[in-house]
């Protein structure tokens, strides 16, 4: 992995990791010695430096490399741990109402990358919604939206970050309950209406592995058709039982993009919209990679969805199941 030019004493001094949803405990990683793996308690992180820890992080695998690498658990776990979480705090986001619409208080978006929704009277609180936009290959600028799993109190808004984003595609990623709620029915049997927005199910499509349904969305005289990818069979914080069955996922959602006249990014969602979520976004950048340069760094990708929303990939089984997903997509290419 590339060292980054941060000294070992201004990385202890600063970055902390919360290593899964919830969590107030704060660990400094020191990324440029691998092999030291023993946290030291901080109390502060500022931004910038966790940052260039995430700009500076690379791990290029070749494809040979990238088959023996996804065996090596242990190696993944300790390369996995010390990737800084870049929560955003409530401190940051300083919007009235806002902790009304987030489904957990300490999984926001980060500030920098923020949706905004563009409401009529210019209201800070209407503007909000607990989504980012996240970069693509290559860096590409708003390629995907991650977002929580919609509320009662929240489903008008997501409709409408639909619209206004032009949004092509929603890949869902969570069953609407697992023990508790994780996410609201947000779309209706056939149709109804959500704030100004008429939506109506056109066709639902059954497959084995997942459901995709055409959803009509009507504003006033005009109308645009949003393909709904649910994807219910991964467990919360854990991986899917199937790596080709997910891989399958991602080259479906591929496919259904390219065809798409919406121009917009793609919406993907689970619950908090961070574990789940990005390994479906890992996962689609790292096979564009892997397509187009025959090698591909799952580290940089992490790092680079955790700069635009904190906790992207949530633990490290799911980090190993993302290398496992791409050797196996790496193994088709031949």
């Amino acid at each position: 992995m590339d060292k980054p030019t941060i000294s070992n004493r201004e990385v202890k001094k600063h970055v902390r990791l919360q290593d899964r949803r919830g969590s107030n405990v704060s660990l400094v990683l020191d990324m440029s010695s691998l092999n030291n793996t023993e946290p030291i308690l901080s109390v502060s992180t500022p931004r910038d430096v966790t940052v260039q820890l995430l700009k500076s992080a690379s791990h290029v695998l070749t494809q040979e490399m990238l088959q023996q690498r996804c065996w090596n658990l242990e190696a993944l776990q300790e390369e996995f741990a010390k990737i800084p979480s870049n929560f955003a705090s409530s401190e940051e986001l300083d919007i009235p109402g806002r902790a009304a619409k987030d489904r957990y208080k300490s999984i926001l978006p980060n500030p920098q990358s923020r949706v905004y929704l563009k409401s009529a009277d210019n209201q800070e609180e209407e503007s909000y919604i607990n989504a980012n936009y996240i970069r693509g290959y290559d860096g590409q600028e708003k390629v995907y939206i991650a977002t929580q799993g919609p509320m009662l109190n929240t489903v008008n808004d997501f409709w409408m970050m639909v619209w206004q984003e032009q949004v092509p595609v929603i890949v869902m990623l969570t069953k609407l309950k697992e023990e508790k709620e994780k996410c609201i029915c947000y779309w209706p049997e056939t149709e109804a209406t959500y704030g100004s927005f008429m939506i109506t199910v056109q066709d639902t499509c059954e497959c084995e592995e997942y459901t995709i349904r055409d959803i009509g969305l009507q504003l006033k005289d005009e109308c645009r058709i949003v393909k709904h990818i649910v994807f219910s069979s991964w467990p919360d914080q854990k991986t899917p039982e199937s790596v080709k069955t997910f891989l399958n996922l991602v080259l479906e959602a591929e496919k259904i993009l390219r065809a798409s006249e919406n121009t917009g990014p793609v919406v993907v969602h689970c619950s908090a919209g961070i574990g789940r979520t990005g390994c479906f976004i890992a996962t689609h950048i790292g096979c564009q990679q892997l397509k187009d340069k025959e090698e591909v760094d799952i580290l940089g990708i992490v790092c680079q969805l955790r700069i635009d929303r904190g906790g992207m990939i949530q633990t490290s089984e799911q980090y190993q199941f993302l290398h496992h997903t791409l050797a196996t997509y790496a193994s088709q290419l031949h």
